[in-house]
């Protein structure tokens, strides 16, 4: 069996149950006030549970540095250390001021890719617009004008602009963005935290978001393309600096091109899975329910080889020896 069939079939279901695992130890804390304590529960939960996955694999996308972070770090060995060469790209808590709040749309995000198949972008910001499937190749850019993009993604659906729904993180950043996408007569949906979730609602009919647009983190965005290269839909990304370190940043990494566009395959460069399991409700995923020594989880897997979404409902007991010491540590 190739690498590329072990890469793409047999970690599907490997990787739910990673993400599984982070966010039922996150959904202790939902509404608690406690962000370090809740995105912590998380880290620390996925870091465990990434040990029994088969596969030698390399964190590209992470919390951080090895000096900012002791687990889940950037360049960090992780899986068993048998089976494909892998490099691998997380979220084990995708906004945990929502979860904490009790917020929607808290997620636990992996994607798994051949080596060498994710950007590793610096950790700055990414300026991103992104459409779901079954559009026009380059319908949407990051060089025209809101109005603009927004005329041809109408005309593309047969809409008036005054149909779309655009997300938008609810961010003082994106005064000016709102205000131009008001002035086009298109509808918006605000949310607090979480553009991966943002961004993949897009490919979502029954989400009713039809385009994001805005900044957030540059990791967050390759993990948001690497749901699309799965899932169809079109996406670009362009790194933006807020201060002088982020610049520097910026320059060391597109070498001398500060205002290069990254579409989906500049992004995720090789065959991927990707897998979400929500840990508050949101416009995907159900978040975790917990009650009566149970948890039940919502979660979705994608493949970018087949194409195929697969939606997974578990329910995990806690009275069950594996699971008391894995799900609720």
């Amino acid at each position: 069996m190739s690498q590329e069939t072990v890469v793409t079939r047999n970690l599907a279901m490997e990787a739910v149950r990673v993400t599984e695992v982070a966010a039922v130890a996150a959904s202790r804390f939902l509404g608690r006030g406690d962000e370090r304590a809740t995105d912590r529960a998380a880290v620390e939960a996925m870091h465990r549970a990434l040990k029994g996955l088969e596969v030698d694999g390399v964190i590209r996308i992470g919390e951080g540095t090895q000096e900012e972070t002791p687990m889940l770090y950037v360049g960090e060995k992780t899986g068993s250390g048998t089976g494909p060469k892998v490099d691998v790209a997380l979220m084990p808590l995708e906004g945990p001021t929502i979860v904490a709040k009790g917020e929607p749309n808290g997620l636990s995000v992996i994607a798994i890719a051949e080596d060498g198949g994710f950007l590793t972008v610096p950790d700055i910001y990414m300026d991103k617009i992104a459409v779901g499937g079954g559009l026009p190749a380059d319908l949407v850019t990051l060089d025209a004008e809101p109005a603009a993009n927004l005329k041809e993604l109408a005309k593309a659906k047969g809409v008036a602009a005054g149909d779309l729904v655009v997300c938008i993180l609810d961010r003082p950043r994106h005064r000016e963005l709102i205000a131009k996408v008001r002035e086009a007569g298109a509808r918006i949906m605000l949310i607090a935290d979480g553009d991966v979730a943002g961004v993949v609602a897009t490919v979502w009919p029954e989400s009713g978001i039809d385009i994001y647009m805005g900044s957030g983190g540059a990791r967050e965005g390759v993990l948001a393309a690497a749901a699309l290269a799965c899932a169809g839909g079109q996406m670009q990304g362009r790194l933006i600096a807020r201060n002088d370190d982020e610049k520097r940043k910026a320059a060391d990494f597109t070498a001398g091109n500060p205002g290069r566009i990254y579409k989906v395959a500049d992004m995720v460069g090789s065959e991927v899975t990707f897998a979400a399991t929500g840990v508050t409700d949101g416009v995907i995923l159900g978040g975790v329910k917990r009650r009566y020594g149970v948890a039940v989880t919502h979660s979705l897997v994608m493949r970018s080889r087949s194409g195929t979404l697969h939606f997974v409902e578990a329910y995990h007991d806690f009275a069950k020896g594996a699971n008391a010491a894995r799900l609720d540590s």
